[in-house]
């Protein structure tokens, strides 16, 4: 069982007033993170949000009616409450008139799930992400050297539990994941209707890995407008399948503005799409998934250190580029990543003179354990 970093986090802000509500795509282990935290007490009602008649239940309920339910239970946990027709007012109700009972909530469904809670729950809950498992995790289940040894492998399939926990399956776990990750949460939604276009986006944005994205090529790619192909990248965003990287920009007229990067959460969803499993030694890219590799694994850690930063590209018209800059404390960081510890980079020099107190530094695979929070 490999111990997940936010077991600690969650247990610091039981029983403090406030429901406690874990996001994350299906399958990176919320169920199985709430079972290590209450599996052994018999104080707990387990509701799931997917069965209809949990949701029957809900449907129009009453603090009264509630609390029979709860019974003496010290905890309730809501599995996959979007599913559930106005979770927020409902947890509202919970918190304010039972707040002897500690609320948790799972949702693999951003899009649902924060809509329904933000203004109802103003105040009344912790909310965190629940990534698939991370490279820190995984060096203090076996140690640095092990999943260093692992790294090529990582990347390829990726940090999914299903994919860690069942070696030499992996291919067939994948195309189940990413099949379900298609179908169970976004072709049920009324605003996908072509399922077809949605697969051909998330295909081409598999094969634009670490490139600037163009919604008007996309669009022309998969058969969709433009509108709808943004719209599309939200939900994919919102279910946690990929995430976008703005640019940065603030002295210099020829610094891109309004462009993006598209990344995925786990590099292993990303080959299962464009059905490419070969490894690192036989690909052509490998910049790539080494890119989205150290991306994905520095917002897991940035997310479960609790550290406050705000992060972006660099790219100017003339096609100067830094990888990755982050800003914290008003300081900025610059980060080159090359799969090649030998490969020769150097800083733009637009970007020495226009941000000269920024710090700068090249990530390779023989020295990116402190990028991500570790030290080798």
């Amino acid at each position: 069982m490999v111990v997940r970093e936010l077991e600690n986090i969650i247990k610091k802000r039981l029983n403090t007033g406030k429901a406690i509500v874990i996001l994350g795509a299906r399958q990176v282990g919320k169920t199985t993170l709430l079972k290590t935290l209450f599996g052994n007490s018999n104080e707990v009602l387990w509701l799931n949000g997917d069965e209809m008649d949990v949701q029957s239940l809900f449907s129009a309920i009453s603090a009264t009616r509630l609390k029979a339910i709860f019974g003496n239970n010290k905890t309730v946990i809501i599995d996959e409450a979007q599913r559930i027709h106005d979770i927020g007012l409902r947890m509202k109700l919970i918190t304010d008139q039972i707040p002897e009972v500690q609320l948790v909530v799972t949702g693999s469904s951003a899009f649902e799930l924060a809509n329904s809670l933000n203004e109802p729950l103003t105040g009344r809950k912790w909310e965190y992400k629940l990534y698939p498992i991370s490279f820190g995790e995984m060096v203090k289940h076996h140690g640095l050297l092990e999943e260093k040894r692992l790294l090529s492998h990582r990347m390829v399939y990726g940090y999914y539990p299903d994919v860690i926990n069942n070696t030499g399956v992996e291919k067939e776990i994948l195309k189940q994941l990413s099949d379900s990750y298609l179908y169970k949460d976004l072709l049920l939604l009324e605003q996908i209707k072509k399922s077809e276009g949605l697969i051909k986006l998330l295909q081409g944005l598999a094969l634009q890995l670490g490139a600037q994205v163009s919604y008007n090529e996309l669009s022309q790619l998969c058969g969709l407008d433009a509108k709808t192909v943004e719209k599309y990248i939200v939900l994919l965003e919102q279910a946690f399948i990929i995430f976008r990287l703005g640019s940065f920009s603030r002295n210099l007229r020829n610094e891109l503005k309004k462009s993006r990067k598209i990344y995925f959460y786990d590099n292993g969803i990303r080959n299962a799409l464009i059905v490419n499993f070969n490894q690192i030694e036989n690909r052509t890219d490998t910049g790539a998934l080494w890119e989205n590799f150290l991306v994905s694994e520095r917002i897991k850690y940035l997310a479960y250190s609790q550290k406050w930063v705000n992060y972006w590209y660099w790219r100017t018209k003339e096609q100067q580029e830094i990888d990755f800059i982050e800003e914290a404390d008003g300081q900025l960081f610059a980060y080159e990543f090359k799969w090649n510890p030998l490969a020769k980079v150097k800083k733009p020099t637009s970007f020495t003179q226009a941000y000269p107190a920024a710090q700068f530094k090249v990530i390779h695979r023989d020295n990116f354990e402190s990028f991500l929070g570790l030290e080798a």
